[in-house]
């Protein structure tokens, strides 16, 4: 793993996220596919730098995991991004993670992702209705389906009730009591109670008589009813509760590091290692290099000139006074 607020971080609201299809890289080369394949099973969080991969990966070495993580950048598959974060003592700091998605996104989506923090919404899965309105301009020959006339839970619930006295003899209940206590019990399965659960509830803490069962499981089943369970779309508390998103993201350079504007970014790559990429880039002397090399050239010519002009001149002994 990585240290706090750096490593991988998978993208948001990524349809399929929770299937693992041998299939899914099949479009990409086979060292590619399988560097893909394994950090695809990677935790949140855990290390993505090249060295940590390589000593991860017995068969390719720094190099090799280097080509593929710029490859599996082009694909758009991650994308390397900095920003600030909170570090709860009102203060930020740098942290850096590198975004993956198992499905291959184009440089507007990420663009958009990076640039906003959000995942596009037109990205998003669309579910079927699996309810579809009928459609009245053809007759249907299909019988009507009759509504249900208990829920999932009723079944358990009035089982869990009509054998509670097997467990504490005190609180045996007749049937009339079991039908009438059953819409009582629903709500606590509904919220992800399970029946040991409610039987310890009912049957924890008894007085010595109960004199009155049904009355005293009703006032149980009110008194002790669970809270209803967080809803999906919220997300679960994160290991890093400061460092969970950065105020503000700056896309960098896969293979460069160096930082931008996403737009300054295609598959990832600033237009430098885009054009090294592609062989089209050439090395072309600054010009305050060559002025350099033309000054010592000169000053070499006259230190010669200088050399040849000493060798040549008489030498003058001195006259006594």
């Amino acid at each position: 793993m990585a240290n706090p607020g750096y490593g991988k971080r998978t993208v948001p609201g990524e349809p399929g996220a929770d299937l693992r299809a041998a299939a899914d890289f099949s479009h990409l080369p086979a060292r590619e596919a399988y560097i893909a394949a394994f950090i695809d099973r990677l935790r949140d969080g855990a290390a993505m730098d090249i060295k940590s991969l390589a000593n991860a990966l017995p068969l390719h070495g720094q190099q090799a995991v280097s080509s593929a993580l710029t490859a599996l950048s082009r694909a758009g598959h991650l994308h390397r991004a900095r920003g600030l974060a909170a570090t709860g003592d009102n203060g930020t700091r740098w942290v850096f993670r590198t975004y993956w998605s198992r499905v291959a996104r184009d440089d507007a989506w990420w663009g958009a992702f990076l640039g906003g923090g959000e995942a596009p919404a037109s990205d998003s899965p669309t579910v079927p209705d699996v309810n579809p309105a009928p459609d009245h301009t053809t007759p249907s020959t299909d019988p009507v389906a009759e509504p249900a006339l208990t829920g999932p839970h009723t079944t358990t619930a009035y089982r869990l009730l009509a054998r509670l006295g097997t467990f504490e003899p005190r609180l045996t209940l007749s049937a009339t009591d079991c039908d009438a206590l059953t819409d009582l019990v629903v709500p606590w399965l509904e919220r992800g109670a399970s029946t040991v659960t409610l039987i310890q509830a009912l049957t924890a803490g008894l007085p010595d008589a109960v004199h009155a069962p049904r009355g005293f499981v009703t006032r149980r089943l009110r008194d002790k009813l669970p809270p209803e369970p967080v809803p999906a779309s919220v997300p679960a508390a994160s290991d890093e509760p400061h460092l969970d998103r950065p105020r503000r993201l700056m896309p960098e350079c896969t293979e460069c590091g160096v930082p931008g504007r996403p737009a300054a970014f295609v598959g990832g790559l600033c237009r430098g290692c885009r054009s090294v990429t592609t062989g089209t880039r050439t090395t072309v002397p600054s010009q305050p290099r060559r002025e350099s090399a033309a000054v010592l050239a000169r000053e070499a010519l006259a230190a010669r000139d200088r050399r040849q002009s000493a060798k040549s001149r008489p030498s003058t002994a001195r006259q006594p006074s």
